[in-house]
């Protein structure tokens, strides 16, 4: 299983991640207090969006460079590994001095040229599942950055689009361990994205690890009810605190389940 290397944080060892942040940068301030609170609980990268690909022309597009410009700010002061999307060609360059780990959105899945331009970057890259993209789609989309000789690719499950309206997605659980054995890649699991709803954003958290994710990414807000996008999945302080201490709960059983399974594995072997 390959290991990505990104500062001194190694994703898809046996430390699970917690990418924490929120859905679009807003201003400095806004950026700035919830990196200090995400980094005070123990998540390890800080996302937010300075370019914003809306379902609607009208909604709120992101800060674009500013937006940079205060992600690297709140980077420098609270130490957090970065990721942010890149959209388009033109936008790679400049994102790439300013955020650590670059992002390909859902929406931006199947565009090959922007995929096999990253692909030619050293940048760590953080490639989401398309909502409408089967397992063997999402695959074959990494194998563009891979072809290109960027290996240091890791995999998100967001949410599929099914017929259910209870959720905006639904997180395909199964996929996770499909997409790890196929792929050999690390994977991380987004329940902002793949409910819709920041009431069960936990549960499916923790159901992501169990999964065998090697890391989680939540969306965080100080009050999501006025987030400019995505307050609906978006979780509050109090709420995200609440998630990290169970997040730290189930990493430390993971962990010791795991070194019971290697040391019955040893004793067998010995055997």
């Amino acid at each position: 299983m390959a290991t990505i290397k990104v500062g001194d944080l190694e994703i898809g060892g046996q430390q699970k991640i917690m990418i924490a942040g929120p859905c679009s940068i807003e201003g400095r301030d806004q950026l700035l207090q919830i990196a200090r609170e995400v980094k005070a609980r123990g998540a390890h990268i800080l996302r937010g969006g300075a370019y914003k690909p809306r379902t609607s022309p009208h909604s709120f597009q992101g800060l674009g460079p500013q937006g940079l410009f205060h992600l690297k700010e709140a980077a420098e002061e609270t130490g957090l590994i970065t990721v942010t999307e890149v959209m388009e060609l033109d936008e790679l360059d400049l994102i790439s001095k300013y955020a650590d780990i670059l992002q390909v959105g859902a929406r931006n899945m199947f565009n090959y040229p922007l995929l096999k331009r990253i692909g030619r970057t050293e940048k760590p890259v953080l490639l989401k599942r398309s909502f409408m993209a089967t397992i063997e789609e999402f695959l074959l989309a990494s194998e563009y950055i891979l072809k290109e000789g960027n290996h240091r690719v890791i995999l998100c499950e967001r949410g599929i689009r099914t017929f259910e309206q209870m959720t905006r997605n639904t997180l395909d659980l199964a996929a996770v361990p499909i997409i790890k054995k196929m792929s050999g890649l690390p994977v991380i699991v987004d329940p902002s994205h793949g409910t819709g709803r920041s009431d069960i954003v936990l549960p499916m958290a923790m159901a992501g690890l169990i999964a065998g994710a090697d890391g989680i990414m939540v969306e965080v807000h100080p009050n999501p009810k006025k987030a400019l996008s995505d307050g609906l999945q978006t979780l509050d302080f109090p709420r995200f605190e609440e998630l990290m201490e169970e997040f730290h709960n189930l990493c430390q059983y993971l962990n010791k389940a795991e070194e019971q399974r290697s040391s019955r594995t040893m004793r067998g072997a010995a055997s």
